[in-house]
């Protein structure tokens, strides 16, 4: 059996590497039993012993180190030695019962407690085991390591206490490990473990600002400490800095793929589009040479990130090339095919894969948790909420105590119309997690929708008491008033929360909406301009501005501006491009509306309001034919927001128009 030496310290040879001989041996001592002769023969043989170890003549060293034991059996030190010529030359066996040996008769032999512990830490070291708190295996060799460095026969052997070091860093004992390793860190300098292992203890005994100070002095001199500093850093959600070492790291082995993989992710966590860019390059530079799927995931995240949505798509479908049997792929050509809003797309793409994970051997319940969510959104915005509800029902019931996973079924149910089922859910759902606002909206909407508008608005006043200090709240409870016919009641709640949260945008903007709702578009363009003030490229604020602006037929071009401003921030948002197209068709231009509203009509079929826009534009170039099939789509759309008498008015005088021809 191979003992692997635990702690390679490198001032040592590979021989000395499991042991730190004392100066000179010591002799064993004679006994009332034991004549002077024989002793001082026993002594000699001890010598002649080390003298045959070193000329790598192990046969004549045991020999030596046996025939000292006959002659002086009382002297602990010599099958202790043995026992340590034993271990160096991995007889682990004959190593134990020698040293055991040895305790017999000296149970405080350090050489004896050395050895016995550096094999017990091998085995457990050989055996894997997952750290954790102490049993008795670990124990063993503790108490033996302990007792071989408390009186040690010259300097304490550093193999010895850089084991211990990890044995306790294993149970989670780092107030003992720490003093033991800033002991070797200091006069091993050599020693490349030593600070990647105090760091680890610093850091597991909660100082970890002392841990990146350690690394980061040592790093000036061993770079490839550098990894390890970026990790505590990322630990710390520093991304800048973690970035900042990984691209020092990078200065030294510039073609290692892990670490620019690492570096890219970095720089992504830490946001920004300089970063963005960074990570692009990096990610870039790894797949041009090669298909790797983690850079290739990373890099469709990168590219959604940087807007540059079919480059998304296509590292995307890579990843899928490289390794179809994983999710990771078809999770990011869901998200790039969702920013496209390309639904019938995302669809396509998942409703295989889906059903090649069912295929599979094994439990592949996680690649599943990770995909059914992208579909049931994709069939619920094209509005197929039958295949979109037994979607989520099954991400349910693989996931059934995840309130996140339940509040997407709630609201296909709310979708679908079916507004009971949502209130049941919602219920039981609130019953287990009593504080999730998110779950509390969706129940309050749909209570609300089944007709108990009372009943929402108290589930929300109520979970305002326990969210206090959440604008997010204070926007739910004002909406659900704005829609229960209480608009004063939402405009002074929206108004005592401003004074409370006077940085809130979210207030802001939800009052200029109240305000909307209310026909106070004065008020409400004030409330939209504080948010601006606040967050000039705020895209939700600039669309709503602007289109407010677009519906009254008020200063065309200047909400053109603001539309246009949004749609840099969404270029694929059919809302905003709805907008535009609408503000483009109230100043009559019929060419540039139809680039948008189609786009907008294409992407979001059952928006109702949207078919509406759009078939007012076929029909006033002409086109009564399509104008009639746009406004059948708003009568069967979702329904808000529109007119239903006005449309089938439109629609009989499309068809009058149609007949004259």
């Amino acid at each position: 059996m191979l003992i692997a030496v635990c702690v390679a310290v490198p001032s040592m040879s590979a021989a000395q590497a499991a042991r730190v001989r004392p100066p000179q041996p010591a002799a064993p001592q004679s006994t009332s039993s034991t004549s002077t002769a024989r002793v001082a023969q026993a002594y000699e043989q001890f010598l002649i012993g080390h003298h045959l170890e070193e000329s790598d003549d192990v046969s004549g060293a045991i020999a030596a180190y046996k025939k000292a034991m006959d002659l002086n059996p009382q002297a602990a030190d010599i099958p202790a030695e043995l026992a340590g010529l034993y271990l160096r030359h991995d007889r682990v066996d004959e190593a134990v019962s020698t040293a055991e040996q040895a305790l017999k008769v000296a149970p405080a032999n350090p050489e004896a407690h050395r050895v016995l512990g550096l094999i017990a830490a091998a085995k457990i070291d050989s055996r894997q085991r997952q750290p954790g708190a102490a049993d008795a295996d670990s124990t063993n060799a503790i108490q033996h390591l302990e007792k071989a460095i408390a009186n040690p026969l010259g300097e304490a052997d550093p193999n010895a206490r850089g084991t211990l070091a990890r044995l306790y860093l294993r149970i989670a004992a780092y107030d003992k490990a720490i003093p033991l390793l800033v002991d070797l860190v200091r006069q091993q300098p050599a020693w490349l473990d030593g600070p990647r292992l105090l760091a680890q203890a610093y850091a597991g005994a909660g100082r970890t600002a002392e841990a990146i100070a350690l690394l980061d002095e040592q790093a000036s001199e061993d770079p490839s400490l550098l990894p390890t500093l970026a990790d505590f850093y990322e630990r710390q959600e520093r991304w800048t800095d973690a970035a900042n070492a990984y691209a020092r790291a990078l200065n030294v082995a510039p073609r290692n793929v892990d670490l620019k993989t690492r570096y890219a992710q970095a720089l992504l966590n830490a946001g920004g589009r300089d970063n963005l860019g960074k990570a692009r390059d990096a990610l870039n530079d790894i797949v041009s040479t090669r298909n790797d799927a983690r850079a290739l995931y990373l890099l469709s995240q990168a590219d959604r990130r940087f807007g540059d949505l079919p480059g998304a798509e296509a590292a995307a479908r890579r990843v899928i090339a490289v390794q179809d049997q994983s999710p990771w792929g078809y999770f990011a050509l869901a998200e790039a095919l969702g920013d496209l809003r390309q639904y019938a797309r995302v669809v396509d793409a998942l409703t295989p894969a889906i059903a090649k994970f069912h295929g599979l051997s094994g439990d592949h319940s996680a690649e599943l948790r990770m995909l059914l969510p992208h579909l049931g959104f994709a069939h619920q915005e094209l509005g197929q909420y039958d295949q979109a509800l037994a979607t989520f029902d099954e991400a349910h019931r693989l996931s059934p105590k995840d309130p996140l996973v339940t509040s997407y079924l709630i609201d296909a149910n709310i979708s679908a119309k079916k507004y009971g089922a949502a209130v049941k859910l919602a219920s039981e759902a609130r019953a287990e997690n009593p504080n999730d606002l998110p779950l509390a909206r969706l129940e309050a909407q749909a209570l609300r929708l089944d007709g108990k508008p009372d009943q929402g608005v108290a589930v929300l006043e109520a979970a305002l008491k326990n969210h206090a200090g959440e604008p997010a709240a204070y926007v739910a409870l004002a909406q659900i008033y704005q829609d229960a016919s209480r608009g004063a009641q939402a405009v002074k709640l929206l108004q005592d929360a401003q004074a409370k949260f006077p940085a809130s945008t979210s207030i802001a903007f939800e009052l200029g909406a109240v305000f909307d709702k209310q026909k106070n578009f004065a008020e409400a363009e004030t409330a939209f301009r504080q948010v601006l003030a606040r967050e000039p490229e705020n895209a939700g604020a600039l669309n709503y501005l602007g289109y407010m602006l677009a519906e009254r037929g008020e200063r065309l071009d200047e909400s053109v501006g603001y539309l246009k401003k949004a749609l840099e921030k969404d270029p694929d948002n059919g809302s905003f491009l709805d907008s535009l197209g609408w503000a483009y068709f109230k100043a009559g231009k019929f060419d540039l509306a139809e680039q948008n509203l189609r786009r907008a009509a294409e992407q979001l079929t059952i928006n109702s309001v949207i078919q509406e826009h759009y078939g007012q534009l076929l029909f006033k170039v002409g086109r009564f034919e399509e104008a009639i099939a746009a406004w059948n789509r708003a009568l069967s759309g979702d329904g808000a927001a529109i007119d239903r008498v006005d449309i089938d008015r439109k629609i009989r005088d499309a068809r009058q128009k149609l007949n004259k021809r």
